[in-house]
């Protein structure tokens, strides 16, 4: 499958950063399966006319992470998916995140209801396909 990817580079967010969230997004949401090649970090870097530093950042974080891998001399693929975090990292990934989005938000004034159910409403980007097999 051709992912298109895009840059914004008036984010806040490093370019870096950006890659690595549309590639999370993308096998979190069946868009990218299993074993799937992904562009050489050449050809993505030409493609976001970034350095290619910069994808082989993202790339490189992915990587650590699980959720792509390196075959020597074939490129970058899809990982089959596997936790590579503790519990107790997962825990406090999840706790910053959550603080980083209350900090976002507690501005805006939605009770707590309405935050959780537009963020259940958004997690439907993030689920799989029901017929998707990896």
């Amino acid at each position: 499958m051709a992912l298109l990817f895009e840059v914004h580079t008036g984010s806040p967010s490093p370019i870096y950063e950006q890659i690595e969230t549309q590639i999370r997004r993308a096998v979190a949401a069946g868009r990218l399966s299993i074993g799937e090649q992904l562009p050489s970090v050449r050809t993505l870097a030409e493609q976001l006319t970034v350095n290619p530093n910069t994808v082989a950042r993202a790339y490189a974080e992915l990587t650590t992470e699980g959720v792509i891998e390196s075959q020597q001399g074939r490129g970058f693929f899809v990982a089959k998916r596997r936790q590579t975090l503790s519990e107790e990292e997962r825990l406090r990934r999840l706790d910053e995140a959550g603080r980083r989005f209350l900090d976002d938000t507690v501005f805006l004034d939605f009770p707590l209801p309405e935050l959780l159910r537009r963020l259940e409403d958004l997690s439907t980007e993030y689920t799989k396909p029901p017929n998707h097999n990896p």
